[in-house]
C-alpha cells in the first residue's frame, strides 16, 4: 500500500504591483556566471557623473555640495519611501494523518495565476519585438547608445551576409549552427539575432577560452560559419582558415549602424517564418562537469519560455535599466540579463568586464539612464562589499550610497552559486536589498525563485516559477512533488533530502549529438535530472550541492574537476594530479590541484598558472597547490576526494 501525500499550498498572492498579470510558459535553467578578477587599484569613483566625487581615504572625501545632497537623500529616504510590513510565511502541522498543511501568506493584493496561451505561433524570437520600439535606446555600451531600430537593422544586414554567404535564401539555413565571438556590447546582440533572423542556430563563444577550447565547441557543433566581433577577427579568422570555415566580421560597435545595406526594409527578417517554437535557437555549453562540455540545444520554445516566466514574475517592463557585467556564454547573462530587457522594450548597460569601481560608479551614477535592476553571482557582490570597505569610509558616504540603492534600485539578484549568508547579510547592511536568490541551469533556465515581493529565506531558493514542476527523489522514490501552487510532501520523508528533478517548457530539447547522454538525462516520464541535492523545508527549497565531489562551484562556475585533471595531465612535469573544491568565503571553493610530480622536478603555484594560461579557461585555472609524494588510491585505483579534502583542509 502506497503511503499517502500530505499537502502543503503556496498561497499565489501577487508579488507585483501595476503590472498585468500576464501568461507565462516557463521552465527552469542552469545558471553559470562569472567575473574576472581585476586589480584593485582604483584611487577614484565618479559616482554623480560630475555631481558627486569620492576620494580614497587618503584624501578629501566629499566636497559641501556632497554632504547637502547625501543629507537631502536620505532627509527624502525616510520621508518618502512606504513603510512596508514583512509578509508572513505559516505552516501548520496536521493533527492526524493525512490532513492538509497549509501555507498561509500575507496578500499584497487580489491576484490570479494566468495560463500561458496554447498557440505556439505566439513564441516568436525577440527581435520580431524590436520594430515596435523604434528609437528607444536598447544597449549603451563603450560605443555609445545603441536603439531597438538600430539593432534590428544592422541585425538584419548581417543576416543576409550570412545568407549569402551560406547560399542560402534568406531565413532558411533550416538550423545550421553559427558560432560567434563579442565583446560584451551591442555586437553581441546582432550576432545573434542575425543568427536567428537567417534561420540558423547560435553558438555563443566565450573570450577568454584559449584557442583549443574554442575550436571544440566549433567543431562540436558543427558550425557552418563564425561571426567575428570587434576586437576577435583576429582570434576567429586563423581558426576559420584551419577549419576551413567562412568567417564574417563586424565593426565596432560605435560603427555598426554604418554597415553596407544598413537601410534594408525591416519587414524582410525571418523569411516569413511563423513557425519558431521547434526551431533550434541556440547551443549553449555547459561547463565540462562530466568530462568535455556538451552543448544544450534550446529551441525558441525554451527560450522564449524562460523569458516570458521571468519577465512576468520579475515584473520586468520598458522602464527598467540593467546594468550587464556578466559573460554572454551561459543562460544566466544571455536570459536572465540580456534577452529579458530586450523583450519588453528596456535599457542594458553593458560593461565590457567586471571592475568594481565601475560597478559602484553605474549603480550610483545621477545620469541618466538611471540602474534599477543588478544580476550577479555571489562573487561579484563579494568584491564589490571588499571594494566599499576599502573605499567608501565616511559616514555620510555611506548613507550616500545606501540611499541611493534603496530609493532607486527596485530589484537585486544573486545566482548561479550559493550565496554565503554573510555576503547576504553585508549587502543588505550597505544597500538595504535583501537579495534575491533563485536557481537554475543551463539546461532548464530559471526553476526556482524566492519572491520579488514578499519575504525572502536566505540560503533558500524559493519555490517553483510558473509552469515549472520539481520533484525531490530519494533510492528511486518520490519524496517531494511541487509546482507555482502547490507542493506535497511524502509523510514521514519530511525534511529528507534527495536529487532535484525538473520538468517545464524551459527545459533543452537535447545534448548536442549526444543521444545517450540525452536520454540518461531523463527519467523515463521526462523529468530531467539535475544532479543537484535539495530539499524541501520551512515552506521553501533548499539546494544543499551537488550530488558529487567532482563539481567544483567557484565564483559562479560549475567546474568539472575531470575536465581540469585532463588539462593538468598534460603537463610535462605531472604524473597524477586529483582535483578537488577547497572551501573559500569569497569564491565559494577554490579549484585546488593535489599533484604528484614526477622523481626530481619542483612545481610552484605561479609557474602552474603560467602553463595553465595557455591550455585552460581562466576560471578553472587551479588557485591552490598541494604537493604529494604519492596519490592516496584505494584497491580500485580510485582517489577518495572527500578524504583529501579533509586531511588538506580540515
Amino acid at each position: 500500500m502506497s503511503v499517502p501525500f500530505s499537502y502543503l499550498r503556496h498561497a499565489t498572492a501577487s508579488w507585483r504591483l501595476n503590472v498585468p498579470t500576464c501568461t507565462v510558459m516557463m521552465k527552469p535553467a542552469k545558471p553559470v556566471g562569472t567575473l574576472n578578477d581585476v586589480g584593485r587599484k582604483q584611487s577614484a569613483i565618479c559616482c554623480g557623473w560630475c555631481c558627486l566625487e569620492v576620494l580614497t581615504s587618503k584624501g578629501p572625501i566629499i566636497s559641501n555640495m556632497l554632504s547637502g545632497r547625501v543629507a537631502a537623500a536620505c532627509r527624502s529616504l525616510k520621508c518618502t519611501l512606504p513603510h512596508r510590513k514583512a509578509n508572513l510565511h505559516q505552516t501548520y502541522g496536521p493533527s492526524r494523518p493525512g490532513q492538509w498543511l497549509l501555507g498561509a501568506v500575507a496578500q499584497r493584493g487580489a491576484h490570479r495565476w494566468t495560463t500561458a496561451p496554447s498557440s505556439r505561433t505566439n513564441q516568436t524570437p525577440v527581435f520580431n519585438k524590436a520594430p515596435a520600439f523604434g528609437d528607444k535606446l536598447a544597449i549603451i555600451d563603450g560605443g555609445g547608445g545603441h536603439s531597438y531600430k538600430q539593432l534590428y537593422s544592422s541585425s538584419l544586414v548581417l543576416a543576409h551576409r550570412i545568407s549569402a554567404v551560406l547560399q542560402s535564401d534568406f531565413g532558411g539555413l533550416d538550423g545550421k549552427r553559427i558560432s560567434f565571438l563579442c565583446a560584451n556590447d551591442a555586437s553581441y546582440t546582432v550576432a545573434q539575432w542575425a543568427a536567428w533572423m537567417s534561420g540558423g542556430t547560435a553558438v555563443p563563444l566565450y573570450r577568454n577560452h584559449p584557442e583549443s577550447e574554442l575550436e571544440y565547441i566549433i567543431c562540436d557543433s558543427q558550425s557552418s560559419l563564425l561571426v567575428a566581433g570587434h576586437p576577435y577577427a583576429e582570434t576567429l579568422e586563423p581558426l576559420a582558415q584551419r577549419l576551413g570555415l567562412p568567417c564574417l566580421t563586424l565593426p565596432a560597435t560605435s560603427n555598426l549602424g554604418t554597415s553596407e545595406g544598413a537601410g534594408r526594409k525591416e519587414e524582410e527578417t525571418g523569411g516569413g517564418v511563423t513557425d519558431w517554437a521547434d526551431r533550434p535557437a541556440m547551443i549553449i555549453y555547459t561547463s565540462g562537469t562530466t568530462g568535455r562540455p556538451k552543448g544544450a540545444l534550446h529551441t525558441h520554445s525554451s527560450v522564449h519560455a524562460m523569458v516570458q516566466c521571468l519577465v512576468s514574475e520579475w515584473a520586468w517592463s520598458k522602464d527598467d535599466v540593467i546594468l550587464h557585467t556578466l559573460p554572454l556564454h551561459h543562460v544566466h547573462g544571455i536570459v536572465n540579463k540580456l534577452l529579458c530587457p530586450l523583450w519588453v522594450g528596456a535599457t542594458c548597460v553593458m560593461l565590457p568586464e567586471f571592475q568594481p569601481q565601475k560597478v559602484w560608479e553605474m549603480l550610483l551614477s545621477s545620469k541618466a539612464p538611471l540602474v534599477n535592476v543588478f544580476m550577479a553571482v555571489p562573487t561579484i557582490y563579494s568584491k564589490l562589499i571588499q571594494h566599499y570597505d576599502q573605499h567608501f569610509t565616511q559616514p555620510h558616504v555611506k548613507d550616500f550610497v545606501k540611499a541611493v540603492c534603496k530609493e532607486r534600485i527596485r530589484l537585486m539578484v544573486s545566482g548561479s552559486a550559493a550565496l554565503p549568508l554573510p555576503t547576504l547579510q553585508r549587502w543588505e547592511e550597505i544597500t538595504g536589498h535583501t537579495l534575491l536568490e533563485r536557481y537554475g541551469m543551463t539546461e532548464i533556465g530559471m526553476a526556482l525563485s524566492n519572491p520579488l515581493k514578499g519575504p525572502r529565506v536566505p540560503g533558500a531558493v524559493g519555490l517553483p516559477l510558473p509552469s515549472v514542476e520539481v520533484r525531490i527523489v530519494m533510492n528511486n522514490t518520490t519524496i517531494v512533488e511541487g509546482n507555482h501552487r502547490e507542493t506535497r510532501v511524502r509523510q514521514g520523508l519530511e525534511g529528507k533530502d534527495g536529487e532535484l528533478l525538473v520538468r517545464g517548457p524551459s527545459v533543452f530539447k537535447e545534448y548536442w549529438n549526444r543521444p545517450q547522454e540525452t536520454t540518461e538525462s531523463f527519467t523515463d516520464d521526462g523529468w530531467f535530472k539535475t544532479g543537484d541535492t535539495a530539499v524541501y523545508k520551512d515552506g521553501v527549497y533548499w539546494i544543499m550541492g551537488r550530488s558529487s565531489v567532482d563539481i567544483i562551484k567557484s565564483g559562479g562556475y560549475k567546474i568539472g574537476a575531470l575536465e581540469v585533471e585532463r588539462h593538468l595531465l598534460a603537463h610535462p612535469d605531472i604524473i597524477d594530479v586529483a582535483v578537488i573544491g577547497a572551501p573559500d568565503a569569497t569564491w565559494g571553493q577554490k579549484v585546488t590541484a593535489v599533484v604528484q610530480l614526477k622523481c626530481g622536478r619542483t612545481m610552484t603555484l605561479p609557474e602552474l598558472k603560467t602553463w595553465a594560461r595557455e591550455h585552460m579557461a581562466p576560471y578553472t585555472i587551479p588557485t591552490g597547490l598541494v604537493l604529494v609524494e604519492e596519490m592516496p588510491r584505494n584497491h580500485m585505483g580510485k582517489v577518495n576526494k572527500k578524504d583529501l579534502l579533509r586531511h588538506f583542509f580540515p
